[in-house]
């Protein structure tokens, strides 16, 4: 990814929360073939190896997880993107001379081998983690410990479970840092009176990390 100086994301705890708080991802590969793209939910556990260690499943009778074994024997990496909030920003919002129209955004590669998890209780366990993450909150949330062992054993043999140390991260958060002080607020302004909720999570960002 082309990541300028001024445009570069470097602090561990801002690139955790990017992850976490965008982890429906897109998986990339490129083994024998043409490249091959899933979107998938991730988990991400920041403290497991030097970048973390992303965490994930896809249903067995999609092919792209015979990549893996392939990409291993080669010695390459898969590119896993979440993609944070972004929006347009138009030249109206900053204070004059001259500009153009331009993009706003977050985003996050990161980089490793897949090894696929096997062993039962592990596979129950990433599964188990991945239900308690997104049925947090609800007023009556769904579990595996709720359904019948056998109904849960099959939807487990339909499905690949898969880890992806991180080898390498490349973030990057374009929120105007070339622009001048009073551009940015101008900008901030306008997503946050006139925006959705992601121009507003933009002008969030903005406000901690770009002034």
């Amino acid at each position: 990814m082309y990541v300028p100086k001024t445009f570069a994301l470097s602090d561990g705890a801002e690139i955790a929360e990017v992850i976490r708080r965008h982890d429906f991802a897109l998986l990339i590969t490129a083994a024998d073939g043409p490249p091959q793209a899933t979107h998938l939910p991730f988990l991400y556990d920041a403290d497991r190896g030097p970048h973390g260690t992303l965490i994930a499943h896809m249903a067995r009778a999609n092919p792209h997880w015979h990549d893996f074994a392939r990409i291993a024997v080669k010695g390459g990496e898969a590119l896993v993107i979440f993609q944070g909030p972004h929006v347009y920003v138009s030249p109206n919002w900053y204070t004059g001379g001259p500009a153009v129209p331009t993009w706003n955004y977050v985003t996050v590669h990161a980089y490793g081998t897949p090894r696929i998890v096997e062993e039962p209780t592990q596979v129950h366990g990433i599964l188990d983690r991945l239900v308690k993450t997104h049925e947090d909150g609800s007023a009556r949330p769904w579990s595996l410990d709720s359904q019948d062992d056998k109904f849960i054993a099959g939807m487990m043999r339909g499905i690949v479970a898969f880890e992806i140390p991180v080898a390498r991260i490349e973030a990057k958060a374009k929120l105007s840092q070339n622009r001048p002080p009073e551009d940015r607020r101008g900008v901030v302004d306008a997503l946050t009176t006139h925006g959705d909720a992601q121009a507003k999570d933009v002008a969030a960002l903005m406000d901690r990390l770009s002034f």
